[in-house]
């Protein structure tokens, strides 16, 4: 599953750097968020296009989405003032209009749904504008509904039941995704220790009862669950986990797929990181392209619980890992093809 396109350019009014990866387009439309972020070097922002388009096609396929995989960066070498950000969001706007529809954009990191109102000024390829501009806003919510999702199935395979009360909980990120997760899973009774680099989220999270480590402590914290909610390639080899059942919505969480195996061959059930993460797309998707409610879009987000639970069934009983089998489905999936494609955004719907 090679990369089908990559656009890179230099922006005509902001003269920074910005591009687009589209992976695939076999299911549909290629979608994923526009990622807005300081880099070292130009390579460094092309590598983390391509590693997090491809995931965006394994996300899409997994869980049941005519949509295929892409990923826009924005290459930054310093932070922007806000005159500088607009001109750079519009830049980036023209390149994804550049590409007539094959990669529609969302917020990613950096972003949020005020930058996709931004590109709508040159581009109607954009999901998440703020609610009153007529999209769903954030997707962190239901992004949040997903992990938990995934979480539940993921306890039952190693604990015997999904309940969350006296368990401990890492969660390694406190920005939207987290702080929704940390809420939710205190209210289950959880015991909840939270990490982040910014100083202020975790004096925040320390004023509301939570506790408090370095990003640097999580990984050997005992703990029942581990969550990475926050930056990628967190598991590398020989990497050593001091909870039992990793799952959370952090992108690329490995640094390499052989990775999976070796947290297995530990005794740690690691959940793939496109499959957890996926209720912010499944959300969207249904709302924006589908005119779900919004009822209806979270039923079928809660829907990645079954996902997962099959995913592990299967890998227990192949003597698998649940990556393997959750890319056996993907690849399934492509090989079969799609079904008739879900309309884009803004794409009139006709009456059957």
């Amino acid at each position: 599953m090679s990369v089908q396109e990559l656009v890179v350019r230099r922006g005509r009014r902001s003269g920074v750097t910005t591009m687009v990866a589209v992976h695939s387009r076999t299911l549909g439309p290629a979608v994923g968020g526009c990622r807005f972020k300081v880099y070292p070097r130009i390579d460094d922002a092309i590598g983390d296009v391509l590693r997090l388009s491809a995931a965006m096609t394994r996300k899409c396929a997994v869980a049941g989405l005519d949509f295929g995989g892409g990923k826009s960066v924005v290459a930054l070498d310093a932070v922007p003032t806000a005159e500088q950000r607009r001109e750079i969001l519009l830049d980036h706007a023209d390149l994804i209009e550049s590409l007539d529809g094959a990669y529609l954009a969302g917020p990613d990191v950096g972003t949020g749904p005020e930058d996709m109102l931004v590109l709508s000024e040159r581009t109607p390829h954009v999901f998440c504008l703020p609610e009153e501009h007529g999209g769903t806003g954030s997707s962190s919510g239901p992004t949040a509904v997903g992990v938990l999702a995934a979480l539940r199935a993921g306890a039952r395979a190693v604990f015997g039941d999904h309940d969350m009360k006296g368990r401990r909980v890492v969660i390694s990120g406190y920005g939207s995704v987290g702080a929704h997760l940390a809420a939710d899973l205190v209210e289950q009774g959880a015991k909840v220790t939270v990490s982040d680099v910014d100083e202020r989220r975790l004096a925040a999270a320390g004023e509301q009862g939570l506790g408090v480590a370095r990003p640097e402590e999580v990984l050997g914290i005992e703990a029942d669950v581990l969550i990475p909610a926050a930056v990628g390639g967190v598991f590398g080899p020989g990497t050593e986990v001091a909870a039992p059942l990793v799952v959370g919505p952090a992108n690329n969480q490995l640094t390499d797929d052989m990775v999976a195996e070796d947290l297995a061959a530990k005794g740690v059930l690691w959940i793939p990181d496109f499959v957890a993460s996926a209720g912010g797309v499944v959300y969207t998707l249904g709302r924006e392209a589908e005119r779900l409610t919004h009822a209806a879009a979270l039923a079928r987000v809660e829907t990645l619980e079954e996902t997962t639970r099959r995913l592990l069934d299967a890998a227990s009983a192949n003597g698998t890992t649940p990556l393997a089998e959750a890319d056996a489905l993907a690849e399934a999936r492509l090989t079969s093809g799609a079904g008739p494609r879900t309309p884009s955004p803004r794409e009139p719907r006709t009456a059957a």
